[in-house]
């Protein structure tokens, strides 16, 4: 029988591996899934823009300069 000392470790082991998977996830997202956080200003991004186009990666504002950039360059 586990006393009450494993159990804690082991629940601090799994809380550790949670952090870290969130932490790895959020840093480097898949390609299929955006991020709740806007990878130029590190901003929410608001639900109602990560609904509607779930891989975005940038707020409207950041996405906006970085399409006035794009312009620019041409």
């Amino acid at each position: 029988m586990t006393d009450i000392i494993d159990h804690a470790t082991e629940l601090e082991t799994q809380q550790r591996q949670d952090a870290l998977e969130h932490a790895l996830a959020r840093a480097h997202p898949s390609p299929r899934q955006g991020t709740e956080l806007c990878q130029d200003c590190a901003q929410p991004i608001p639900l109602a823009r990560r609904q509607a186009l779930p891989h975005t990666q940038r707020c409207i504002d950041c996405q906006q300069r970085q399409e006035q950039r794009g312009a620019h360059a041409r």
